[in-house]
């Protein structure tokens, strides 16, 4: 896991790539599992694998602390490429980011070396962690990451399926982000899309030189 000392009510930048730059997700199913995973996880009591947990969904009550439905994380953007991963997350209980990543990691990982008969770890060791230190970057950020598949150039029409890009523009209600933190600094919808769309043509340009792009 990442080294990096995290902050509740602070928000990251968190990514990933699979060992010696493999590809992660190799069919749909995949992706959809992995954000089944931020959803289900998302969760400061412990829950076992997704589908022990499906069996006690509808049984499931909060405890005395009221600590059942609380979130280890708010998560703001994510984007899923075949080969790694982006996060912006702010961290709503104490050590919720490493909890909440490892457990990501370790119930993918099973999942992905159960199906395709493989063993050994999936992700190129600690994930990366960047702290954003201003609303300014967050936006910036946001643009980089929702569009991260148009930088990277898996996708160039806007209707890569794997990225909150598509809750941000109401295209999809995926129920995993936060959009408000972002959007409420906008006038409208249109205005976002303006703006995602230059800082993406951008760094689609420059991604060579940005140090914090993933391969």
């Amino acid at each position: 896991m990442s080294k990096a000392q995290f902050a509740n009510d602070e928000y990251y930048h968190i990514y990933n790539r699979g060992v010696d730059k493999r590809k992660v997700f190799l069919d749909a199913k995949d992706y959809e599992r992995f954000l089944l995973s931020i959803k289900e996880f998302n969760v400061i009591e412990p829950i076992g694998s997704i589908f022990e947990n499906s069996f006690r969904k509808k049984d499931r009550t909060a405890n005395a602390l009221g600590h059942s439905m609380s979130k280890l994380v708010e998560v703001i953007c994510y984007c899923l490429n075949p080969n790694h991963f982006h996060f912006i997350i702010k961290q709503k209980s104490e050590k919720g980011i490493e909890k909440f990543m490892q457990k990501l990691g370790n119930g993918y990982t099973k999942y992905f070396n159960l199906k395709y008969q493989r063993n050994g770890v999936l992700f190129q060791g600690r994930y990366k962690a960047i702290h954003i230190i201003s609303n300014e970057y967050l936006l910036y950020l946001s643009a980089y990451v929702n569009r991260n598949n148009f930088i990277h150039g898996y996708s160039s029409d806007g209707r890569w399926p794997y990225t909150s890009y598509l809750d941000y523009i109401n295209k999809k209600n995926g129920g995993l982000c936060n959009k408000g933190v972002i959007l409420d600094q906008f006038k409208n919808t249109n205005d976002y899309k303006k703006f995602v769309h230059a800082n993406a043509v951008y760094l689609k340009s420059k991604k060579e030189a940005d140090k914090f792009l993933l391969e």
